[in-house]
């Protein structure tokens, strides 16, 4: 071998380490503005392809509960009053103590609040922030600046290379005490063509149960006809999405892969996104037209707890 061909296949070694070393550990496709952090590792429950696993065998009865003829509802638009934005800032921002309603189950840390940070509209108010030099993911609920301080109802750390849990029955910015970003619809993943990951959605009747990844139930009833928290879901195999637009397509093909999984107590089917100004909101509209009826619930083999 030349020596002018070792030395270019010793430069390709050294520029492949190097980006090895600079690439984010394998996960769900990480967001533009924070480009070296996984939205959690590959085999996050988040991240997990659920599109082979079987159907649990009282799908029928918590699909029902959900609601059996209610449309699938995207929460999120090119209007800034829909869906839960996100801030991404240095390690280098300050931390600014939080005052919980919530203490006892909340991660009491400063918190990195811009002087200027986009919060969710109406009663949540979910406050999300990727501290991107540390990949670290902060979450608020409730979050109100009063008399100069910050307040909110709940709040939780999550590191975003790493797939451990809420301690065991403790909430989170969520009822379902798992992490919000996450879960969301993000029109970046969109616009490169795939979601590889699960998405959050809402359920108006729980189960006072949870199952795994969720830590935290907000139920109103035993009944194993409700869903729990946790719930994983996802769109049949047989629906025919070839109909809808671009953007609503990538979206279906991820609930047919991913799935969703419930989060929280709300209207049925409303799935979370962050609000883009490129979104098609006609587009999204149609995917009213799928109901309750073309989905079924997964058997991921969690137990439900208590």
């Amino acid at each position: 071998m030349s020596l002018m061909r070792r030395s270019f296949l010793g430069r390709l070694t050294t520029i492949a380490a190097l980006c090895g070393a600079l690439a984010p550990a394998a996960g769900a496709f990480p967001t533009p503005l924070a480009p070296s952090c996984p939205i959690f590792p590959a085999d996050n429950p988040w991240n997990r392809d659920v599109s082979k696993l079987p159907v649990a065998t009282n799908s029928a009865a918590m699909i029902r509960a959900i609601g059996l003829n209610a449309g699938l509802h995207p929460d999120f638009s090119n209007q800034g009053g829909y869906g839960i934005p996100f801030n991404v800032v240095p390690s280098t921002q300050p931390r600014l103590g939080v005052r919980f309603q919530y203490a006892s189950e909340s991660d009491r840390v400063g918190y990195p609040i811009p002087s200027r940070p986009r919060i969710e509209a109406g009663s949540d108010r979910h406050m999300l922030i990727i501290d991107k030099g540390r990949c670290k993911l902060f979450e608020l609920f409730g979050a109100r600046k009063v008399d100069g301080r910050w307040r909110a109802g709940s709040g939780a750390v999550w590191d975003l290379r790493s797939n451990a849990l809420r301690p065991l029955r403790w909430t989170s910015a969520d009822a379902a005490g798992l992490a919000i970003f996450p879960g969301l619809v993000r029109y970046s993943d969109v616009a490169r063509g795939r979601i590889d990951h699960a998405l959050r959605f809402t359920a108006p009747r729980t189960r006072t149960a949870f199952l795994y990844p969720a830590r935290h139930q907000a139920g109103e009833s035993a009944s194993t006809a409700l869903p729990p928290m946790g719930l994983h879901v996802r769109l049949k195999a047989s629906v025919n999405i070839s109909r809808y637009g671009p953007q609503s397509r990538i979206i279906l093909t991820a609930l047919k892969r991913y799935g969703m999984i419930l989060a929280d107590n709300g209207s049925p089917w409303y799935v979370t996104g962050v609000p883009n100004s490129r979104w098609n909101d006609d587009e999204l509209h149609a995917l009213g037209r799928i109901t309750g009826a073309d989905f079924e619930v997964v058997n991921t083999g969690a137990k439900p707890q208590r």
